[in-house]
């Protein structure tokens, strides 16, 4: 395989993550209002801790770092949308 046909698969990759980056942004965004009308704090360090610890848990063994780190931002991204 050549490197345009590895930038396609990347491409096609990259819309699929957009796509699904879209959808967890929304539902954040509804967790977000619900901890609004319940007074509920934004930041959930002990969810965040279990979400990172699964995920990481279930990626491959050269990956888990790397997994923390792109879902630690993604949870950082939603807590902010969270809060506007």
């Amino acid at each position: 395989m050549d490197i345009n046909e590895l930038r396609l698969e990347i491409d096609s990759i990259d819309d699929q993550l957009l796509e699904l980056f879209e959808c967890r942004m929304g539902i954040a965004k509804e967790i977000g209002k619900y901890k609004k009308e319940k007074g509920l704090p934004i930041k959930n360090p002990e969810r965040e801790r279990m979400v990172l610890d699964r995920l990481s848990g279930k990626a491959k063994p050269e990956l888990a770092e790397y997994v923390k780190s792109f879902f630690l931002s993604l949870i950082e991204l939603s807590s902010t949308y969270q809060k506007m």
